[in-house]
């Protein structure tokens, strides 16, 4: 099943045809000349996917304000079937993450039914304890899985293990597990008891995955507890993570750092270590602002993946990194958003694929600071659009994604077919 038609998809693609035989030829020569074979590179980026978040399609908003767009998604159906439209686009998002209770459905066949005909599968499971729900026993006002109360404790955990069982439905593989528990006064929580009570309350989760599941711990400096986070960042995460088991894995999300951190290192001592569970992909200029992916740092983006192209080069020991965009978009189309940072994120690995190793080990050994960044600089400056065009015509998606998509029309049918969203004073 195709949202978008195919035949608008093939004559915009063959219009375009001609220049970009000469781009790619011209890029190929150039790799040729560094010793990089160019189809080697367009089939390991043809290999890359990078999951779709279900509440990425709808609009975002702010602690002030939230200003819904025309068309948006009504329920969890109409949010595959935009995800299914991102990927038929792009053919570099061949998942969809689901968040709960934010996605609710009376029949979850029914759900990996519809998935399925849009040509998606579901990626990671995400719960939800840092917010209120409705009919809800206990609040997380003070906390989840840290709470001092240990019905409110107890309450949190079965909603994690519930959504094991939705996911195992689904076909899921891992549980995605991020908590805001932490405090906003000096004083207010006792540290190391908070971080107690969550790892008691992670151990009941961990001992509900099936054998072939994953925990995704996921780490953050603050929001919406200001002055102290319970998983504040990484090293806490790690400490979780060793301290839970194998199937317990350190999840990084770009926008959950202070200013000017060194993620890339971050990833790197996670993957020495292990744990690197992989990541939520976004951009930052402040804090979590869940920017567009390489929107604003495309090059700390590209130095993430040099990392993870190096780890899988060096061929680490159990080395899959899970990937999924996690972003809120304000005054952009959701699914143009979503396509520009899934392809971002193509074009970042392709980047990094195009870093000579070999000559960078020597660089690095020879202590000659100057080479080796002028290496990295030589892999991230190099137009690889050709590849990522090469890419998607080969699988049938569109060349330009975002042109394509105006010109179908789909916003502007899907405005028509579901009913406007009200206006919200805050962020949903």
């Amino acid at each position: 099943m195709t949202a978008i038609n195919t035949e608008l998809i093939a004559a915009q693609n063959q219009a375009t045809q001609a220049t970009f035989d000469k781009d790619f030829a011209h890029l190929t020569e150039q790799l040729l000349r560094r010793g990089i074979d160019i189809q080697q590179i367009c089939a390991q980026v043809a290999q890359f996917g990078v999951a779709i978040p279900s509440w990425g399609v709808g609009t975002g908003g702010t602690r002030f304000a939230r200003f819904p767009g025309p068309g948006e998604p009504q329920h969890v159906f109409d949010k595959i079937q935009d995800c299914g439209v991102i990927h038929q686009l792009t053919r570099a998002t061949p998942s969809v993450s689901l968040h709960i209770p934010w996605d609710t459905c009376s029949d979850w066949g029914e759900l990996r039914d519809a998935a399925q005909a849009a040509d998606l599968t579901f990626d990671a499971i995400n719960s939800n304890t840092f917010s209120d729900q409705d009919g809800q026993a206990h609040s997380y006002k003070f906390g989840s899985l840290s709470h001092t109360d240990a019905a409110t404790r107890a309450q949190a955990v079965a909603h994690n293990v519930e959504c094991i069982e939705i996911g195992q439905r689904l076909g899921s593989k891992a549980l995605t597990v991020w908590v805001g528990d932490g405090s906003n006064f000096p004083g207010q929580q006792h540290f190391r008891r908070a971080f107690d009570r969550y790892m008691d309350s992670a151990r009941q989760i961990y001992q509900a995955l099936p054998d072939d599941w994953l925990m995704f711990l996921e780490h953050k400096i603050c929001e919406p507890a200001f002055y102290s986070t319970v998983i504040q960042d990484w090293g806490s995460s790690l400490m979780a993570a060793q301290a839970l088991g194998d199937k317990a894995q350190c999840l990084v999300d770009l926008g959950h750092h202070a200013p000017n951190v060194n993620i890339e290192m971050i990833v790197a001592r996670l993957i020495a270590a292990r744990k690197l569970a992989g990541f939520h992909f976004n951009d930052s200029k402040y804090g979590d602002d869940d920017l567009d992916a390489g929107s604003v740092s495309p090059y700390r983006l590209f130095l993430v993946f040099n990392e993870l192209v190096a780890a899988a080069h060096e061929q680490v020991p159990a080395f899959q990194p899970a990937y999924m965009l996690d972003q809120s978009h304000n005054v952009t189309d959701p699914i143009e958003s979503l396509m520009s940072s899934a392809i971002q994120c193509q074009r970042s690995y392709a980047q990094a694929l195009l870093v000579n190793r070999q000559a960078l080990d020597d660089a690095q050994q020879a202590n000659d600071a100057l080479l080796a960044t002028q290496l990295l600089k030589a892999a991230f400056q190099t137009d690889v659009e050709p590849i990522l065009q090469k890419v998607r015509r080969d699988a049938g998606a569109a060349a330009d994604p975002l042109n394509t998509y105006r010109s179908s029309g789909y916003r502007q049918r899907m405005a028509v077919k579901r009913p406007a969203a009200g206006r919200s004073s805050g962020i949903v």
